[in-house]
């Protein structure tokens, strides 16, 4: 039984301190979830469970190599070269001319039920004077 939980003990140690090597050494701009700081903190006083957590919320995500060789990492955007520019595409710049005539024609109709309920409004008010 004492070997059983040495051995716990010594897997428990590991993994802090892999944990805690790994949170030091990651570059502070891919820490995922919270400020370096707190994660060394939550390792070190909740020990396994904070270093588990490391592991799954904290630890930067991985570069992915992509097919043209160039490393990628998740939440950095498109690569430059990759990046889509909807405003080259002549088909998307006549949608968005077509969507402002549309929506300056329905703001013109709604300018104008607003004045006649207004004119409506003073001609009822008038009256009732």
């Amino acid at each position: 039984m004492i070997r059983v939980s040495a051995l716990f003990v010594l897997l428990d140690l590991a993994l802090l301190v892999v944990a805690l090597i790994d949170c030091l050494s990651a570059d502070e701009g891919g820490i995922r979830a919270l400020p370096r700081t707190v994660w060394v903190f939550l390792i070190l006083l909740f020990s396994p469970i904070g270093a588990i957590a490391w592991f799954v919320a904290g630890r930067p995500p991985r570069a992915i190599r992509m097919s043209n060789g160039e490393l990628w990492r998740p939440g950095r955007g498109f690569p430059e070269n990759e990046r889509p520019a909807p405003d080259d595409d002549p088909d998307f710049l006549r949608r968005m001319a077509a969507s402002r005539r549309e929506d300056e024609d329905l703001m013109k109709k709604w300018e104008a039920d607003l004045r006649r309920r207004e004119e409506e409004l003073r001609r009822k008010q008038d009256q009732e004077d």
